[in-house]
């Protein structure tokens, strides 16, 4: 039998590696050590979901990538580093940047002024009623059933709520309940949605104590430094003043 026969086929599917590969590439600066496993697991989620034939990118899904992006990197430094590890991010995935900051703003801008039962009766309306501004967003991703669900599109989809009236979700039965009922209108599998908020909210929290651990441990690291410099500054004051040469003796020969 021919060698070639039992050869692998060709493929050019983008591997992890050369997605990663790509993102040094546009973003060569060490990751801040606290935040580096969030920049990893986001950049290879949005890489497993770019090479699946059944993902479809919509702005939900572009609200969630922001929005877990800018919660997750709350704190980081140096923070003019952010936006140049978000848009590696992105082209390491061959997207725009500027496109999925766009389309994440214009969803939340479609929000403004909407009470909670508005947003509801809109997502209501999801499936049966297109349109422009927030109503046709709806609808294009209701009208995706068959499209590849992610735990983005669910960020995406706590984050409307979150954006119309935050205290909404304090209560664990309505938030529940409320968001069951949302995911159900746009086809999206609520259970789903559910865990991988919980999950969401949970590695917020943990992030948020994990950034004030690191807040004490770097306050601390300065105050030794400040007292070392401090005693430094003491030692060499007092050295100084030991070597000060004494007045001469006075001659008091007659």
């Amino acid at each position: 039998m021919s060698s070639l026969l039992l050869s692998p086929p060709v493929t050019n599917l983008r591997t992890v590696s050369d997605t990663k590969r790509a993102f040094y590439s546009y973003h060569s600066r060490p990751i801040n050590s606290l935040y580096r496993r969030v920049v990893e697991e986001l950049m290879v989620e949005m890489h497993l979901l770019s090479v699946n034939v059944d993902f479809v990118y919509n702005p939900l899904y572009a609200l969630g990538v922001v929005t877990s992006f800018d919660r997750f990197m709350v704190g980081y430094e140096p923070a003019q580093d952010k936006e140049s590890i978000f848009a590696a991010i992105c082209r390491s995935v061959e997207g725009d940047p500027q496109q999925y900051r766009q389309h994440a703003e214009a969803f939340k801008a479609d929000l403004s002024g909407l009470a909670l039962g508005d947003l509801q009766t809109k997502l209501d309306q999801a499936k049966t009623s297109a349109g422009d501004g927030l109503q046709g967003k709806l609808n294009m991703v209701a009208t995706q059933a068959n499209a590849k669900y992610s735990r983005l599109m669910a960020v995406g989809l706590y984050t409307l709520f979150e954006t119309v009236d935050a205290a909404a979700l304090d209560d664990k039965e309505k938030r529940e309940e409320m968001l069951k009922t949302a995911a159900e209108m746009l086809a999206l599998p609520a259970d789903k949605v559910d865990k991988d908020l919980e999950l969401y909210r949970s590695n917020l929290e943990k992030m948020a104590q994990a950034q004030e651990v690191m807040k004490d441990i770097l306050a601390a690291e300065r105050k030794k430094r400040e007292q070392r410099a401090q005693a430094k500054q003491e030692a060499a004051a007092t050295t100084d003043a030991g070597e000060t040469p004494s007045a001469e003796p006075t001659d008091s020969t007659p």
